[in-house]
């Protein structure tokens, strides 16, 4: 996995044009891709199909609409999406209730962040739904907005949600850092202009212009968000 780290010495922490970060959910700062797959899993292999291990790939990170109708369509699986939707998240919601793992260094961060008064928004593809009852484990205090994919018109990897999450928060996208786990998540902030750091989770993301890549996000603090920033 390719780590790349910005040059920090280029700018203070007073001097920094950080104004906002934004977090994704899934795989980001709870250790939730796995439950998806296993759920996913379960539903079909009770539909009479067993999913093949390749696909994790191609689901992961994306709308349920996406995902789901990705695996509808390669099993020919007798569901429609909407009922695939209520059982998938049913399942999720059950797997949650039995405990919910962070991923290192995300307590950590979210304490940080509130602990220096940066705005910080959870935006995710999941619906509201499961947000609210992740955010139990997270905690609601260090959010000053959440955004749902079943909130916004078009979710990742489309850049609505960012866009979206950028002005509630009423500052400018480009001076945003964003943290994503997975392709889907990096392309819909990069198309809303954010500053993106990459913690890949299940497939491997390699650096570009505005992206860093990093194996984990212990390796993030604010020092580190607030170098991402342009200069200007």
């Amino acid at each position: 996995m390719t780590s790349t780290v910005p040059a920090l010495g280029t700018r203070t922490a007073e001097g920094s044009a950080l104004q906002a970060v934004l977090l994704d959910m899934d795989g980001t700062l709870v250790d939730t891709e796995g439950f998806w797959w296993d759920v996913e899993a379960e539903v079909f292999a009770r539909l009479g199909h067993t999913l093949d291990d390749s696909w994790r790939h191609v689901v992961v990170g994306g709308p349920m609409s996406r995902s789901a109708g990705f695996l509808i369509e390669a099993t020919g699986a007798d569901i429609t999406l909407a009922e695939l939707s209520v059982l998938l998240n049913q399942g999720f919601e059950e797997r949650i209730g039995h405990g919910l793992p962070l991923m290192p260094g995300a307590a950590r961060l979210l304490a940080e962040l509130s602990a220096h008064g940066i705005p910080t928004a959870l935006v995710s593809a999941s619906h509201r739904r499961i947000i609210d009852r992740v955010l139990n484990s997270l905690g609601p205090r260090h959010f000053a907005l959440t955004v749902a994919g079943d909130e916004v018109s078009r979710t990742k990897p489309h850049p609505d949600p960012y866009l979206f999450a950028a002005a509630g928060l009423g500052v400018d996208p480009a001076r945003c850092a964003v943290v994503e786990d997975t392709a889907t998540g990096v392309a819909s902030a990069e198309a809303a202009g954010c500053q993106v750091v990459a913690v890949p989770s299940v497939a491997p993301i390699a650096p570009a212009p505005r992206r860093t890549v990093v194996p984990s996000l212990e390796q993030v603090d604010l020092t580190f968000l607030r170098a991402l920033m342009p200069l200007g």
